[in-house]
């Protein structure tokens, strides 16, 4: 995605949301504070971004994140920018954001296709995943996320067009 939007995969930035599951691993999303270690490093996704101001932004399982990291997304989606721990203003408005998450999957495999009805399977899916993500996330995080995207699992014939892509048939 980001080589088709940017031109070049290097505008990819991930981050594993996994590793910022405590209260403090804010910091090393825009950097230490004065006088503490790392102060001079910058934070990850602060530098990143400023780096490389047109890119896409991945949050990998953005539900693993400490509460307080909701706090600095809020200000991403909402303001477009965040200030790092030095001060400047990092401006995330030729970035496109972009979270993964697990919530709601387990429902989905807990319920067979059979238990939605006919051909609104996927919007009932869907309704099913939002009200997960609506008793997981803080209401004003989700008002501003514009679209949720639920990937369905592969079915049989999917499949077998993959094998016959990776066999070279």
């Amino acid at each position: 995605m980001a080589e088709f939007l940017f031109d070049d995969e290097q505008n990819m930035i991930r981050i594993d949301m996994s590793e910022y599951m405590e209260k403090h691993a804010v910091s090393r999303l825009i950097g230490a504070p004065p006088g503490y270690v790392g102060f001079d490093e910058g934070g990850q996704l602060t530098e990143a971004v400023r780096r490389r101001p047109y890119s896409v932004l991945l949050f990998d399982e953005i539900e693993k994140a400490h509460f307080d990291v909701f706090n600095v997304l809020l200000q991403i989606l909402d303001d477009g920018r965040l200030t790092d721990s030095h001060g400047r203003t990092v401006d995330f408005k030729n970035t496109l954001v972009i979270m993964t998450s697990n919530i709601g999957s387990q429902k989905l495999i807990n319920h067979s296709e059979k238990e939605f009805s006919g051909k609104t399977v996927r919007a009932e899916q869907k309704k099913l995943i939002m009200q997960e993500l609506r008793q997981h996330f803080r209401p004003e995080f989700l008002n501003r996320v514009d679209d949720t995207v639920v990937f369905h699992s592969l079915q049989k014939e999917h499949m077998k067009g993959i094998i016959k892509i990776q066999l070279g048939d």
